[in-house]
């Protein structure tokens, strides 16, 4: 029987980001040797006493059925965690735990929206945003946030973006794909914004912990005016080094969360048990471990950012925070090497996967034609390596009239 894809899932694009992970575990698979820069993942292992709770879970039989929203413990130290960060008070019924933050992104954009819904999206965004909103049957309006302004989205851009059917606004702090914080002062134009045009907005936090020394920001709970329309998301996976255990969390208002534990309990109903457990540790802990990856992490993106400026026809500033540069290639663009024409960012990640041995993702993921997406969250000799073969091969390629 012939099978076709329904129209709802025409609709939807791949994640690149995901495409580009299975290409580079094919090809080492075939014995070629490519360094992975595409990939969003820590690549330190999960802080001992989280996975000791894990285990000591597992010892303990607790391998059942929880909450669909998520036990009341890692509720509540997620509300005590949220107070400690930003001030805001959150029940346990306001706060919904899921599948990781993107779940729990889904889940927001299926509890809020109509078909015929706007939905904001700043442009540079994290791949899976507009397809999302897609998904949940709203239309998503993409607003540029220029490069000169760090990619971050203005006031007035904002508020011209706003039209009678715009349910939400989507924000990202710090970015993937860019880097880019917004400061304490950028976010309350923007809530000012938000508050007085009468939207919903989402916070994606997912690497606030992931800030560099030269930045200081908050988190948008910090501003208690937008409480009635902020909705918060966060996770374990970055900050923590825990992508693989699959935790993330919803804090909203109370009929939001209601109605994002009312979808959740008809798809995957509650979050791994013994994540959970790893999860309570995790805001439990000494955050020292937790700082000194964060140092480490910012040594690489120094690193990284000098020796992509060096590379002629690359430029990329410096981010603020969580662990990727997003280089603009726009003077690599309508050259020919190797008897290929350079005539998009995706052609180039495939030149240097083929050519240099480095594997990163193609800024039309990111809704960007000019660029190319780095991650840092690699060991410093892989990167040293990597930064060796990606500069050979842009000097040749950029020696070409």
């Amino acid at each position: 029987m012939q099978f076709q894809e329904s129209s709802f899932c025409q609709r939807i694009q791949p994640s690149e980001t995901l495409a580009i992970t299975t290409l580079v575990a094919e090809l080492r698979r075939r014995g070629k040797a490519v360094i992975d820069l595409g990939a969003g993942e820590p690549d330190f292992d999960t802080p001992e006493e989280i996975k000791a709770a894990g285990i000591a879970a597992i010892r303990a039989g607790k391998t059942k059925y929880t909450p669909n929203v998520g036990t009341l413990a890692l509720r509540e130290a997620i509300g005590n965690h949220l107070k400690t960060i930003s001030g805001a008070n959150y029940t346990s019924h306001q706060i919904v735990v899921s599948n990781g933050a993107k779940q729990a992104i889904h889940n927001v954009l299926l509890a809020l929206c109509n078909p015929g819904d706007e939905v904001i999206v700043p442009v540079p965004y994290w791949v899976s945003y507009p397809e999302q909103v897609k998904m949940a049957g709203a239309t998503p309006v993409i607003v540029a946030a220029q490069e000169a302004d760090d990619f971050k989205i203005s006031p007035q851009a904002l508020e011209q973006a706003i039209t009678p059917r715009t349910k939400l606004v989507l924000l990202n702090s710090p970015s993937n794909p860019t880097g880019a914080v917004y400061s304490k002062e950028e976010l309350q134009a923007l809530a000012e914004v938000i508050r007085r045009k009468q939207i919903f907005v989402l916070s994606d936090e997912i690497y606030i912990k992931l800030v560099y020394r030269e930045v200081q920001t908050c988190s948008l709970a910090a501003f208690p005016e937008l409480h009635d329309q902020l909705i918060l998301v966060n996770g374990f996976s970055k900050a923590y080094a825990m992508t693989g255990w699959r935790l993330g969390y919803v804090a909203a208002p109370a009929a939001i969360a209601k109605a994002v534990a009312k979808i959740q309990s008809h798809t995957t109903s509650n979050p791994c048990s013994i994540s959970q457990e790893a999860g309570c540790a995790a805001l439990a802990m000494n955050e020292q471990e937790l700082l000194a990856m964060r140092h480490e992490f910012e040594k690489r993106r120094d690193f990284v950012h000098a020796a992509i400026n060096q590379m002629p026809g690359l430029s990329a500033r410096l981010p603020g925070g969580a662990f990727y540069i997003f280089a603009n290639i726009a003077p690599l663009l309508g050259k020919t090497f190797a008897g290929k024409t350079i005539a998009s960012p995706s052609d180039l990640v495939h030149l240097f996967i083929e050519h240099a041995g480095v594997a990163l993702v193609g800024g039309e993921a990111f809704g960007s034609r000019q660029h190319v997406r780095l991650s840092y969250a690699n060991s410093m000799e892989n990167l040293q390596a990597a930064m060796r073969q990606l500069g050979d091969a842009v000097a040749r390629i950029a020696n070409i009239s």
